[in-house]
């Protein structure tokens, strides 16, 4: 027996051939990953739409504050790894063929040294700024969706042109893209001081104490550009996952899965659900990329060596990060296994 569609991929209907992979659903998709999670945007139908745009907003305002306010300790120690903070010495595991490896400290291990030194609420440190910025994130993408509205589509079946089906999933990927790069637009900045509020737990500054004194230093001394460091590798990670996610998935339901079996709107909603997961773990060099040059040479120690050069573009930083092998750090928080030789500074 083939067990029940997720909840977040099920609907009143079966979910038409090749359909796209929401940003929304991307994201929940890269939590159940282990990667952090971005700001929730309401998927277009269901039962949303029947509570009206306006309720429907508020709902996906409150949904995206609370996923991102859950998530935030998860992705405050993943910060914290992927900027190469290592405060505690490696220990020895044994992997599954039996043999010694050294492990370095999984997620929970990395979180309670956090509660020890600024206790619990430290776990949550630059959520402020992070909540803003999802807020504005899921605000703009319902204006850009309001503004731009894309054109109702009929259910696309293997008995219709295979032109037909492609091209419905280029237009909604193409219209999904655009609100992704414009909500990623105005909430970056917002999320370039949340990274900064948390990487000072590495040095211990008081540098970006809150969200308006956190702008105008950052305007003071960066200018207008230095909310948008990083900007570039997020947006084209953003870009890469949902064309990849969505075109994979279309291909493999449209000539893998066949409309006479029973269960195929089940197998296709777990094939947009492990797209999700594959294709994000394939886009996350981007995502670091992205988060490390939001901090780098930005006056806090977690930018500045020995965790990192000043990189002079994220394509520095990119080659950087491949020269070490590290393009990978921080996607995993629970098998961390040390690198051989360590490239990180050990507090």
């Amino acid at each position: 027996m083939v067990p029940p569609a997720p909840q977040w991929f099920r609907g009143s209907t079966p979910p038409p051939r090749g359909a796209v992979v929401a940003a929304g659903d991307a994201r929940a998709m890269a939590a159940m990953a282990g990667l952090p999670p971005g700001p929730l945007s309401p998927p277009g139908g269901g039962a949303a739409d029947a509570a009206g745009p306006e309720g429907a907003e508020g709902l996906f305002v409150l949904l995206g504050a609370g996923l991102a306010a859950a998530s935030h300790p998860l992705l405050y120690v993943k910060l914290l790894v992927q900027v190469g903070h290592e405060p505690l010495p490696p220990t020895i595991g044994r992997n599954v063929l039996g043999r010694k490896v050294l492990y370095m400290p999984g997620f929970f291990t990395y979180a309670r040294h956090i509660v020890e030194v600024d206790g619990k609420r430290g776990l949550f440190r630059g959520l402020t700024p992070r909540l803003i910025s999802s807020t504005l994130s899921t605000i703009t993408r319902g204006s850009v969706k309001k503004a731009f509205p894309l054109e109702d589509m009929e259910h696309v079946s293997n008995k219709d042109d295979m032109k037909t089906s492609l091209r419905k999933v280029v237009r909604e990927t193409s219209h999904e893209m655009m609100m992704q790069c414009v909500s990623r637009l105005v909430s970056h900045p917002l999320h370039v001081i949340s990274m900064r509020c948390m990487v000072q737990f590495v040095g211990r500054e008081v540098k970006y104490s809150g969200v308006f004194s956190a702008i105008g230093r950052i305007f003071k001394e960066e200018g207008i550009l230095g909310f948008f460091v990083g900007l570039v590798p997020h947006v084209l990670g953003d870009v890469i996952f949902l064309w990849c996610c969505n075109l994979l998935a279309h291909f493999i339901n449209t000539y893998a899965v066949d409309d006479n079996f029973s269960q195929a709107s089940v197998i296709r909603s777990y094939t947009k659900f492990v797209m999700g997961i594959a294709v994000s773990m394939l886009t996350y060099p981007f995502l670091l990329v992205g988060d490390l040059m939001a901090v780098n040479n930005c006056g806090l120690r977690a930018g500045l060596p020995p965790y990192a050069p000043a990189f002079a573009s994220w394509i520095h930083c990119w080659r950087y990060l491949s020269a070490q092998g590290q393009l990978f750090r921080g996607s995993s928080l629970l098998f961390r296994r040390a690198p051989i030789p360590a490239s990180f500074p050990m507090d």
